[in-house]
């Protein structure tokens, strides 16, 4: 869990205590939550010296990933306030890198100079790892001390320059990192980095291409970016010339040259002097001698039109370069005319050579001929050495082929001992097969057949091996028409003469065409003689003729001159017709590719984005990954840090780097350090045994051999110590007495100032000591004053010391007093609430035992009445075919009943609870009120309620066996034996027929649906709730009341029907539904003491 940090200064404190105690994977832990936070995203001073040691941290670590993560944070943070703070930390991480790089590599040499036993230098293990890989000690010892921090630096390297790309703010930056990457590909011999730091370069500049429109990207347009790009471009290609990358060298010239088209005006000559001279290398070394030659053509004009200072021996010298490297031009080879109808290697590469060209600024591809014509014409061969300007006549002028090859080993032997110009030497051989091709191109002029004992005499520098390789390569290319007679080791010139592969072409000297050739174009020589004979014999006639056709000729066009013109003028306004539909067709194909280009971005970008989500969610999913192994990491690292807290641990820990105690488990590290410890005291042992047999054998022996050359030398050192002895106590004497002397003229020499001394001594001190006085005196006055004042502001401090303290005590003391005087109130009050609490259960509990004797009561009486009723009324009631000649009374579901009773019941109880917290706000009240209550009404008669008790009437809630309910009774009790015949009778609901079970809820009956009161009271068990007789409203063991109907709806519909109600006697408008659900629903109706009544209750409205 990443720890949070009020201040930057706080984290950075941190780290650096955690480093003191050498926790480094912690400090980088707190510093680099410090640096992700985004409280802490301005740009502070504090931050610099936080990213400096964060990045200490992962170079001794080597933990670039997290490096890079933290060097992108601080890029968002300090990109738009400070640049430059960004580019001294990207400095001072990569100096850092290179230093722990270079003292890794001092070191991986140090220890294989480091050898114990200089005279067994090959050890046992050396020897076996030498038979079985090719890496010697040194190699081994790189792999593991060296190659980590060279990988490290590396991916530092990588880091930045993805970190600092397409910013025009740090660009100079980015451009000294890419150089100084090219030098560590050097140093350390990266080949394969070095070709992925030029892919890196190469993508970079396509991304400054692609994304023009950013705020900070590079503008390609400026000419100092142009000239950073250009330069690094150029120590690419030096670099890659250095290790012999000749692929990437040729694509830095390609990016070269791109970068040199986006610039509007011309590169520094310097500039593109050196960019010739290394493409010239380049070409040189791709074997494409056309075109080394070509820029060292361009090279050689550029220098000696612009250089200021040049001397003629340097002039001199790129002469005689472009000379022979124009001279080492291979001859292009005649091809047949088939070849140009054919994809062969050579039509492949004259495509190549048209953008070579471009490279070189060049419209055309040049030709070895057009190269020989520009060095006579533009006089380059003249400035050459004469060697050299022999050289090009024997080559290109002079047809002598019996001394050819005598005269250019001449200039050879020149130019091989030209110590000034020793990178000349690389043109011998290309020469040489020049020399042998003129020699065989001059020979086959001259003889038809020739011994190649004679050929080799001609040409001493070639073997026969390598003149017929030759002669065979001529042959493929068909510069030469000669075959080979190996039988009689002889070359036969000349081909058939009805095969004629291409036209004979006069390239160099020439001194007649071969005899087949000649024969085979004897025809047209023929015919060219004869036609210029007869212009020679009969030229009037020719003329006339000539003349009359032409007469005849131009009366033809007369006659069809209108017709023809009229043709003409058709066939402009044909081709403009059809330039316009060409126009026409090809801006619907540009506008139909530009929708397709447009597709094909939109696309892209989609994708790209895409990618970029993408890469989002992989990165997130990794730093939660990362987050979660680093926390597994934590926890074995506290474990091991508790075990190298103990001597043992300590002890067996020591030695091992944290990467490789985080791959492994603790008890796997403890054992394989267990084994290690043994194996090397086993070691040790034998190895100080070994030493200690040599050593005590070689120290036997040196000292048999020098106890008589110590005793010897002890007698000599004995008589040189004491004539060493002598000769200095004798010196020291005579010094002793020179000294003496000395002292005793000095004594004399100042006894003679002692009184001035003191004269002078007690004039200072008196005038110093009157002074003292008076210095003295006003310090004492000054002291005195300062005393006073001090004293007595410290007496008014301490008078108001006092004066503050005592109005805090008094302030401290009422404020004591109203917390006392608050809690008291609070504990009296209560202190009433639990004396309300008792005194109002103590009430329900007499109300229950009130209720529970009354209902005891109740229940009595009905049982006497039930014995005191007559045999005939009980038969005439419980008499079935009776019952049936009676009207048929509407029975009352359970479900109405249930309904209506919770609703009666919540209301009931609103107002109860209501009437319950008034009481409770005025105790007296409801002690009056529960007076009054339990005293009879006065003012009304029991007889005028509409809960009018009957002796008869049978109010039991449960149901009876015989199959009536107790609202039969109770309605022949009150109606007194009258009977409702015009009511409607109608059926019973299917779930109300009578039953046993009438007038109770089923079993699936939804106990959820209760009143207020009765709501989180079902506790599941056999506990009884605690009602006080309210749930006999719902029928439950309810005692019967006399005087009571059914309902109140049922009271109000025999009322309206005539029937006998209280309506009809008091002329009472009709109860509301809370007045008769309940035995008492507000305080004028609660149930008072029972009297001396039939029923036993007195009912108050």
């Amino acid at each position: 869990m990443p720890t949070y940090f009020q201040r930057p200064e706080n984290a950075l404190k941190r780290a650096r205590e955690f480093i003191d105690v050498g926790k480094k994977h912690r400090a980088l832990d707190a510093l680099y939550d410090v640096i992700k936070s985004r409280k802490h995203r301005t740009w502070q001073k504090v931050h610099e010296p936080i990213m400096q040691q964060y990045l200490e941290l992962c170079v001794e670590l080597k933990k670039s990933h997290i490096a890079k993560e933290g060097l992108f944070q601080y890029r968002n943070i300090c990109q738009q306030v400070n640049i430059k703070s960004l580019e001294d930390v990207v400095r001072g991480y990569l100096d850092l890198a290179e230093e722990k790089t270079e003292a890794a590599r001092e070191e991986s040499q140090q220890a294989v100079v480091d050898i114990d036993d200089l005279d067994n230098v090959q050890t046992p293990e050396s020897l076996l790892l030498s038979a079985v890989s090719s890496e010697d000690t040194q190699d081994r010892t790189d792999r593991v001390v060296l190659t980590p921090w060279v990988k490290f630096l590396w991916e530092s390297y990588r880091q930045c320059l993805e970190l600092l790309r397409n910013n025009s703010r740090v660009e100079s930056l980015y451009h000294d990192i890419a150089r100084q990457a090219f030098k560590f590909c050097l140093k350390y011999s990266r080949k394969t980095e070095f070709r992925k730091l030029c892919d890196h370069l190469r993508a970079h500049l396509g991304q400054i291409h692609r994304h023009q429109s950013q705020q900070t990207s590079v503008n390609l347009n400026n000419p100092e970016s142009q000239a950073m790009h250009l330069e690094t471009r150029l120590v690419q290609l030096d670099s890659a010339i250095q290790m012999e990358l000749w692929q990437e060298a040729y694509k830095a010239t390609e990016d070269i040259h791109g970068l040199m088209t986006l610039s509007k005006k011309s590169p520094k000559p310097q500039l593109m002097a050196n960019y010739y001279q290394k493409l010239a290398l380049v070409f040189w070394k791709a074997g494409n001698h056309l075109f080394h030659a070509s820029a060292l053509f361009r090279y050689f004009h550029l220098a000696k039109d612009l250089k200021k200072n040049i001397t003629q021996e340097e002039i001199q010298r790129m002469a005689s370069r472009v000379v022979l490297a124009t001279l080492a031009v291979p001859m292009p080879p005649n091809r047949p005319e088939i070849d140009r109808l054919v994809e062969t290697e050579e039509n492949v590469g004259e495509k190549n050579q048209r953008l070579l060209a471009t490279l070189l600024g060049l419209n055309n591809p040049p030709t070895r001929a057009s190269l020989v014509k520009e060095l006579v014409r533009l006089g380059v061969v003249g400035l050459a050495p004469p060697q050299l300007q022999d050289l090009y006549r024997w080559l290109e002028v002079d047809f002598q082929p019996l001394k050819l090859s005598g005269r250019v080993m001449q200039c050879f032997d020149f130019i091989n001992k030209w110590e000034e110009c020793s990178e000349l030497r690389m043109y011998v051989t290309a020469l040489q097969d020049i020399t042998i091709m003129r020699l065989l191109k001059e020979v086959s002029q001259v003889y038809q057949t020739i011994e190649i004992k004679r050929l080799l005499e001609l040409a001493p520098f070639a073997n026969a091996f390598y003149l017929e390789n030759m002669v065979v390569d001529a042959v493929r290319r068909n510069d030469l028409q000669v075959r080979i007679d190996h039988k009689r080791r002889c070359l036969h010139f000349g081909s058939e003469l009805s095969v004629s592969q291409r036209e004979e072409v006069v390239e160099g000297p020439h001194l007649q065409g071969m005899p087949s050739e000649q024969i085979r174009c004897q025809l047209v020589k023929l015919y060219s003689v004869l036609q210029r004979s007869v212009h020679l014999i009969r030229p009037e006639e020719i003329k006339d003729s000539t003349k009359e056709l032409k007469m005849h000729i131009i009366d033809a066009y007369r006659l069809v001159c209108k017709k023809e013109h009229k043709k003409i003028l058709e066939r402009q306004q044909i081709i403009e017709a059809r330039k316009e539909m060409l126009e026409n067709l090809t801006f619907q194909r540009e506008e139909e590719e530009r929708k397709q280009m447009e597709e094909r971005q939109q696309k892209m970008r989609e994708a790209e984005e895409e990618r970029i989500v993408r890469e989002a969610e992989e990165r997130a999913k990794q730093r939660s990954q990362r987050e979660q192994d680093e926390m597994k990491k934590k926890v074995v690292l506290e474990k091991i840090e508790l075990l190298r807290k103990t001597d043992i641990g300590a002890r067996i820990f020591e030695g091992l780097e944290e990467e490789e105690l985080e791959r492994l488990d603790p008890e796997e590290i403890l054992n394989r350090q267990v084994e290690q410890l043994d194996r090397e005291r086993k070691e040790m042992q034998t190895k100080l045994k070994k030493q200690e047999r040599k050593v005590d054998y070689m120290e036997r022996a040196k000292r048999l051999e020098e106890i008589p050359l110590l005793q010897e030398a002890y007698e000599r050192f004995k008589l040189e110590d004491q004539k060493f002895w002598l000769l200095k106590e004798e010196e020291r004497i005579r010094l002793l007495v020179q000294e003496r002397e000395v002292a005793l003229q000095h004594k004399m020499r100042l006894s003679r100032m002692r009184d001035d001394k003191e004269e002078f001594l007690s004039k200072l001190t008196q005038d110093r000591y009157s002074v003292y006085k008076d210095k003295r005196q006003q310090f004492e006055q000054r002291l005195e004053e300062e005393r006073r004042k001090r004293l007595a502001a410290r007496k008014a401090e301490r008078k108001e010391e006092r004066r503050e303290k005592f109005l805090r005590e008094r302030e401290e003391a009422r404020r004591r007093a109203a917390l006392e005087e608050q809690k008291r109130i609070e504990a009296e009050r209560l202190s009433k609430l639990r004396e309300m609490e008792a005194i109002k259960a103590a009430r329900e509990r007499e109300i229950e035992e009130k209720q529970r004797r009354m209902e005891e009561e109740e229940r009595q009486r009905q049982e006497a009445e039930k014995i005191r009723q007559p045999t005939s009324r009980t038969e005439e009631t419980s008499s079935w075919r009776k019952r049936d000649e009676e009207p048929e009374r509407k029975i009352e579901s359970w479900r109405s009943r249930t309904r209506d009773n919770r609703e009666s019941e919540k209301e009931s109880f609103g107002r109860r609870d209501r009437d319950n917290e008034k009481d409770r706000d005025n105790e007296d009240n409801w002690r009056r009120k529960r007076d009054i209550d339990d005293e009879p009404p006065r003012s009304r008669a029991p007889e005028s309620s509409w809960r009018k008790a009957e002796p008869d009437a049978d109010r039991s809630s449960s149901w009876r066996p015989g199959g009536t309910s107790w609202r039969s009774g109770d309605n022949r009790v009150r109606d007194g034996g009258r009977r409702d015949y015009g009511e409607e009778r109608r059926p019973p609901p299917p779930r109300d027929f009578e039953r046993e079970d009438r007038g109770r809820p089923p079993r699936d009956f939804d106990r959820e649906d209760r009143g207020r009161q009765e709501f989180g009271r079902d506790f599941g068990d056999d506990r009884r709730r605690r009602d006080f007789g309210r749930a006999r409203e719902f029928g439950d063991d309810r005692p019967a009341r006399s005087g009571e109907s059914e309902n109140w709806r049922s009271g109000l519909k025999e009322s309206r029907g005539g029937g006998s109600g209280w309506q009809s006697d008091d002329k009472r408008p009709s109860p509301r539904k809370d007045h008769i659900t309940g035995p008492w629903r507000d305080k004028e109706s609660r149930p008072n003491k029972p009297d001396a009544s039939e029923d036993g209750w007195k009912t108050v409205h």
